[in-house]
């Protein structure tokens, strides 16, 4: 069957190779942008990170001079901004229970079931 198919090329006029060599063309080129474009996204995003990170690490050295601040003041700021979360609150037990739900049947449960009724129904007709 394979050997009785043929293609006649005197059928294919000079608008038809433009045609098939330019969408060659175009996608030919679009494939090369995309390339150069997933290459080239790692190293912009490692340029952006690196600029980033200068102008963190220059936002730093300006405040490691206020941080001297100790433990103990850290603590206690901690603390009160907890008790005032606390406050803003319903008072809770903090207590879960777990209770176990039984599981009642249903059609929706198990769509397996119905598939192979409709099977077997479609079969013993």
């Amino acid at each position: 069957m394979l050997n009785s198919i043929t293609f006649d090329f005197s059928h294919v006029g000079n608008s038809h190779w433009i045609i098939i060599i330019l969408g060659y063309v175009i996608v030919f080129i679009a494939l090369t942008l995309l390339v150069y474009l997933f290459v080239g996204i790692p190293k912009l995003l490692s340029l952006f990170n690196q600029s980033s990170k200068k102008s963190l690490n220059s936002n730093q050295s300006s405040t490691k001079g206020n941080s001297s601040i100790s433990g103990e003041v850290n603590a206690a700021i901690a603390t009160a901004i907890f008790l005032y979360l606390d406050e803003i609150h319903d008072n809770e037990d903090y207590k879960m229970t777990i209770k176990r739900a039984p599981r009642i049947y249903s059609p929706w449960n198990s769509k397996l079931y119905g598939l192979n009724n409709m099977y077997h129904r479609k079969n013993s007709r």
